[in-house]
This record gives C-alpha cells, sequence and structure tokens, in this order.
C-alpha cells in the first residue's frame, strides 16, 4: 500500500492544467464499441480507473493505438464475444465500476452481454436497476447469478420505446442511451441525466451518426439507426479537479491559475467557492484565484447558516461536497454540507477532527462546519484515504497544516488524479510518495 508524505504550510504559485475528465472518459471509451470504425479521442486522463478501462477494451480485441500522452485511437472491428466467457474478463470487469457502461454497446451491436458486479468507491450502496430496467423497457432480457453475482443478458431484439427513469442517473443514462442508438424504432427517455458529460456523449454519437435530439436537457429523444461510423472527440476539463484546485488555493493560501477550464460547462461550482468567500477572477477560460490570507462563508439573505447540498445537475456536484467541507474548516463562518446522494461520504471527516477542525456530524449525511478563521491551524497526522474524493479533501488538509501528515491508500487517489504530486509539488507543495 503506498503513502504520500505531506509536509504543510507551503504556499503554492503558478499554471496549473486541470486532466480530463474522468466520469466523462469511462462513457466516452465504452462507446468506442459501437462501430467497428477508427475512433480517436483526446484529453485521455492517465489515471488508474481509465487505465483499466482501456485495458479491458483491448483484452475485447478493441485494437488500441496511444497516440500521445493523452490521445488514443480505438478500432473495435473485431471484438472477442468469446472473452466474456472468461474468468479473467469477470474479474477485471467487477474490479471497476465504470465497466458496466460496455453493456449499452455490446446489446445494441450484438445482442449479447455478461459482467460481474462492478466494484468502485466504498461510498455507500449505488443500486444498478436503472440500468437493467432501461434495458429491459428496451426488449432486452436478463438474468442475475446471485451465487456467482454475474450478470447475463440477452437483447437481439432492442424496440424503441418510452421510458421514465426513476432516477437521473448518469452512468444508467449514458448506458440507455448507448443500447437506444441502434436500437429499432424511437426512443424517448425523460428524467434523463443532463451532466455536461452526458452532453459530450451525446454530441460524440450524433456526429457518429446517432440520431439524439434534446441534448442537455432531461427529455432525451432516439432514433434509433442501423450503424455508426468513427469519429473524433475531446473530452472536457475535468471540474472536480477544477473545483479541487479552487478548495486547495484558498486553503493553503496561494495563487494559482487554473487554464482550460471550459468555464461555461461548469454551471454553478464557481459560484459556491465564491459562496464561501473565495474570490476568483475569469481570464478568458482561465481562473486566476488570488492569494487570500482570509475568505468568509456567507449566510443566506436572512442571516442564517448558508446550507452546501448536492443535487442532480445542474444543481451541485456529490463529488466536491468533500473539497467544500475541508475548505470551511479555515474559512469564518458556518456551514452546514448535506450529502443527500449516498451514503457514507461523510465518514472521513473524523480524520479533519483529529487534525483540529471544528466539525459536529450530525448523522451519516450532514456535517457542520464551525471556521474559526485560521485560529487554529490543522496539525500533521496520519490517516487513510477512505476514496478518491475524500482522498484529496484529506491531502488539501494536509497540505495546510501545520508539520507533516502521512495518507495511506492513495491508490484510491491515483484511480481519479493523475501524476497529482508532481504536478502539485511543480507549484510548490512538499509531497513525497512513499
Amino acid at each position: 500500500m503506498a503513502s504520500f508524505r505531506v509536509r504543510g504550510g507551503n504556499q503554492l504559485k503558478g499554471e496549473i492544467i486541470p486532466q480530463g475528465a474522468k466520469n466523462e472518459a469511462l462513457q466516452i471509451l465504452c462507446a468506442v464499441l459501437l462501430t467497428g470504425e477508427k475512433v480517436t479521442i483526446h484529453k485521455i486522463p492517465n489515471i488508474r480507473d481509465v487505465n483499466k478501462l482501456i485495458e479491458l477494451l483491448s483484452d475485447m480485441g478493441v485494437k488500441v493505438t496511444k497516440l500521445g500522452p493523452e490521445s488514443y485511437s480505438f478500432q473495435a472491428d473485431e471484438v472477442n464475444l468469446g472473452y466474456l466467457e472468461t474468468e479473467d474478463f469477470l474479474k477485471k470487469a467487477s474490479a471497476l465500476r465504470g465497466s458496466v457502461m460496455i453493456l449499452g454497446p455490446l446489446l445494441t451491436r450484438f445482442g449479447t452481454g455478461k459482467l460481474s458486479k462492478p466494484g468502485g468507491d466504498k461510498i455507500g450502496r449505488r443500486r444498478m436497476d436503472t440500468h437493467f430496467t432501461g434495458f429491459q423497457k428496451l426488449g432486452a432480457e436478463f438474468r442475475y447469478d446471485a451465487e456467482k453475482e454475474i450478470f447475463h443478458i440477452d437483447g437481439k431484439n432492442l424496440k424503441g420505446t418510452y421510458m421514465l427513469l426513476d432516477e437521473a442517473s448518469v452512468t444508467g443514462t449514458a448506458n440507455i442511451v448507448m443500447a437506444a442508438v441502434m436500437a429499432e424504432g424511437k426512443t424517448t427517455i425523460y428524467n434523463a441525466a443532463c451532466e455536461p458529460y452526458l452532453q459530450q456523449l451525446c454530441d460524440m454519437l450524433n456526429r457518429m451518426g446517432a440520431k439524439i435530439t434534446g441534448v442537455g436537457s432531461n427529455l432525451l429523444h432516439i432514433e434509433g439507426v442501423d450503424k455508426l461510423g468513427g469519429t473524433t472527440h475531446t473530452m472536457l476539463p475535468d471540474m472536480i479537479e477544477i473545483g479541487s484546485f479552487i478548495g486547495m488555493a484558498a486553503m493553503t493560501q496561494s495563487e494559482i491559475t487554473i487554464k482550460n477550464c471550459q468555464i461555461p460547462k461548469l454551471g454553478i461550482i464557481p459560484d459556491t467557492f465564491r459562496r464561501m468567500g473565495i474570490q476568483m477572477e475569469f481570464r478568458g477560460d482561465d481562473i486566476f484565484i488570488p492569494a487570500q490570507d482570509h475568505y468568509e462563508i456567507e449566510t443566506f439573505i436572512d442571516g442564517s447558516i448558508l446550507t452546501v447540498a448536492d443535487q442532480i445537475w445542474p444543481g451541485f456536484t456529490p463529488d466536491l461536497l468533500s473539497i467544500v467541507l475541508v475548505t470551511a474548516t479555515q474559512a469564518k463562518g458556518t456551514v452546514l454540507v448535506h450529502q443527500k446522494m449516498f451514503e457514507s461520504r461523510l465518514f472521513f471527516v473524523d480524520k479533519l477532527i483529529d487534525m483540529g477542525a471544528q466539525i459536529i456530524l450530525c448523522d451519516p449525511h450532514r456535517a457542520t462546519v464551525i471556521g474559526l478563521d485560521r485560529k487554529y491551524p490543522l496539525r500533521g497526522i496520519r490517516m487513510t484515504s477512505p476514496d478518491i474524493r475524500a482522498g484529496v479533501a484529506l491531502l488539501i488538509a494536509a497540505m495546510s497544516a501545520n508539520g507533516t501528515s502521512i495518507i495511506d491508500n492513495i491508490e484510491q487517489i491515483d484511480r481519479g488524479y493523475q501524476y497529482i504530486d508532481e504536478r502539485l509539488n511543480a507549484l510548490g507543495a512538499d509531497i513525497e510518495r512513499l
């Protein structure tokens, strides 16, 4: 198990370029299975989850060519469906939650799919019903082997239909959209997720020859086509990295410029951090954060305590609540962080409390953070990263703390952030990989 040794208290300065979006990458990479023609993708993040998915596609027979540090071409003209029956496939697919999104392309193009129960972050129960209910409504038949935890799906006769999703699941919507693009007839998906990453997927599929309308809304219409062709696609910068860097700049009193942010795609993320008192300037497509000795959390108009809660897009993304929480520990003022969408994402606050933060964990979904305006700086401790997002929040806390911290289980952080130690050290951080 690898660890970071973080010597805190360093002010950072300079420019940083966010990686390509991890959550978009997992969808886009699965979409290459929809065509036998070449698909070229740029701005692919070099992170563990994405690399494992590329490896899985290669094992399935997809021709993978690395064109540059962040660019690949894929050609799925000789997919080996027999590989789906192997123990190697089931083992690799179960280790990667994003692998569930290969099902939509496999069902609509090849009429069959098989997948073991996907893994991923331990952040509470994340059910798969939306995916499979959507496939069923399209006409797929599936069987779950509870003993082996394997899903068997027959999708030979997919037909377009109307469906109202029980939840606006991003991966569920993506999977159903990919299954519907070559289903016979018209599919209508209401209560569809509309995140920028899903918009990117739909735009890419339309360039490949799909007929999807309503992109960017929660009502999608899909006219099935006979086949899709190749395309070139460039992924968005990762909005979670951008938000993390904004919080990091405030916590470490640093002057940082975040480059090439695709600001119009960030939704309310910048405004939410502004409500935390963090100053920032938009300079073209860059975000400049000046060094701030102090930042003060807003209250609501009536003077009551600010609440920051996660919501489906265009609300605030749940992946940044951990960053809001840790940033609030050194602010002036109080904020209630309400994590509605997952059950266990606040369970890292005990580490922050051990570091000296003033936090009341009200229940598994709510934490009240009392910011004392840097009166009591955080102190370095030894801790373990429980998941990707909490791991980066703890890393930011350690960078701002007095003394040295050790963060164990950093494989979790590596799953979502490429070369994060090297990139932050280039700005003046002191992070050593053990």
